[in-house]
């Protein structure tokens, strides 16, 4: 079974985590992992007077998917970085050229999971991941997310990532 890591990162949380949800699932016996990357929309200007051009040197020599990198795959983990509650416009834009693939039905029955940082706290890591989820079922795909069976998901002697929609994880403002 091959799995697709599909990640967007400015500063490199989400590359990170990426690099985490690869190595847990190619724990499991049988499974193919891939770690790609949407293409940065921000010109590399716009990247320095942000302070991310260097950040993201350390992810530069993961491959950018294409399109039909979606259709190829058996499941895709996808992360973004949270932005005012929603996901990153380099993910946007990367899905929203995936019209091809809704028309032919050529994500119908993959599994699809999300996750996700934000700066803060209430920073809308689950407004993030929901309305991800709108674009993963209009696609016909079936959601993968942190089920509260996951022994980790109900402590509360220290704060942890994650809700039953997805993992999260607070990264502090850059």
């Amino acid at each position: 079974m091959k799995i697709l890591v599909l990640f967007y990162s400015t500063y490199g949380h989400i590359y990170q985590l990426a690099k985490a949800m690869a190595e847990g699932a190619s724990s499991v016996a049988g499974i193919d992992i891939e770690i790609k990357r949407v293409p940065e929309t921000l010109s590399d200007d716009i990247l320095e007077k942000m302070g991310a051009l260097d950040a993201q040197k350390a992810f530069a020599a993961v491959p950018i998917a294409t399109i039909d990198d979606l259709a190829t795959a058996d499941g895709i983990i996808f992360g973004t970085p949270t932005r005012f509650g929603n996901m990153a416009a380099q993910m946007k834009a990367f899905l929203d050229a995936t019209g091809g693939l809704w028309a032919k039905g050529a994500l119908v029955g993959k599994v699809g999971g999300v996750f996700t940082s934000s700066a803060t706290q209430h920073g809308g890591q689950e407004s993030t991941i929901l309305s991800f989820h709108t674009v993963l079922l209009h696609h016909g795909m079936l959601i993968a997310g942190l089920p509260y069976a996951f022994a980790g998901q109900s402590k509360i002697d220290e704060m942890n990532g994650g809700s039953p929609y997805g993992a999260s994880t607070i990264t502090g403002g850059d």
